[in-house]
């Protein structure tokens, strides 16, 4: 496995594979890596002959300081992982190395989708995913990309950039991996205390019983958005938001939609967990 911190040496590695006519598959991660990432790797590795994954705490995405400095950082431990499922290549840049400037010069925008519920929360959050992911793309070069569900807007974000931009790649949504208790693996359950740790499965029980009360017919969306808040709330969490969603735009359902999503934002103590449920209805 080759690790690369440097752009030019990245750059050279990846001609070298692609001069012996390798396709490159490529997972961008914050590192902290857990089962759900390493699950987007091996379909990577699967999909490509060349695997390549990123290791890099995006500074740009984080709309509070505290909350960068509190990321999780296990580069030795994720190094590791990555190894012994067969990564060949991993990119592990410093903050310098992405922004030789300091910060966004040049930005990448995806409004329409990026502006709702976590951009609404998050301020500036998917400008800078997306001008990371465009950077990414551009120095890695891949054949196609592996994202987790989990983070539903954001790989609609990305997949709008890659289509309005003419990206020439695939990208791949892999299913949420989860916990045997139901809870969306993150690398933010780690900042959970063990009391924490017990209720956050709670959040996505809720989001079940809304996804099955939707199947049995009920379109009062408010109605059933606001029970979930509530019971959040009793449960010890902070709600954000809980939207009932049209799968392909993010607005708000109406009661024509059938493709439909449900995405939840909340706090537990300092923690923010983010799950969603995707639902079909009859039509």
């Amino acid at each position: 496995m080759q690790v690369i911190t440097s752009i030019a040496q990245l750059r050279k590695a990846i001609n070298t594979v692609k001069s012996k006519g390798h396709t490159v598959g490529f997972v961008p991660t914050m590192g902290n890596l857990h089962e759900g990432h390493l699950d987007l790797v091996k379909r990577a590795s699967d999909k490509a002959q060349c695997s390549v994954v990123s290791i890099f705490v995006n500074p740009t995405q984080f709309d509070r300081a505290d909350d960068l400095d509190a990321y999780p950082r296990t580069m030795e431990a994720d190094l590791a992982k990555l190894e012994a499922i067969g990564t060949d290549i991993v990119f592990c840049p410093e903050p310098k190395e992405m922004y030789p400037y300091g910060g966004l010069v040049t930005q990448v925008d995806v409004p329409a989708i990026g502006s709702l519920l976590e951009g609404s929360s998050r301020p500036g959050h998917f400008c800078g995913v997306a001008t990371v992911v465009c950077k990414l793309f551009n120095i890695v070069a891949p054949d196609l990309a592996v994202f987790g569900q989990k983070d539903f807007q954001q790989l609609m974000v990305i997949r709008q950039m890659v289509a309005d931009l003419d990206m020439p790649l695939e990208i791949i949504g892999a299913p949420t991996v989860r916990e045997k208790d139901g809870l969306a693996m993150s690398s933010r359950n780690n900042r959970l205390t063990s009391e924490q740790r017990e209720i956050a499965p709670v959040l996505n029980k809720l989001l079940e019983q809304l996804k099955a009360k939707l199947l049995e017919g009920n379109k009062a969306f408010e109605v059933l958005q606001e029970e979930v808040i509530s019971e959040l709330a009793k449960a010890g969490f902070k709600p954000d938001y809980i939207k009932v969603c049209h799968a392909k735009t993010l607005q708000l359902a109406e009661q024509g939609d059938s493709e439909l999503v449900i995405l939840a934002a909340a706090f537990l103590g300092d923690v923010r967990l983010i799950d969603n449920v995707p639902v079909t209805l009859a039509t």
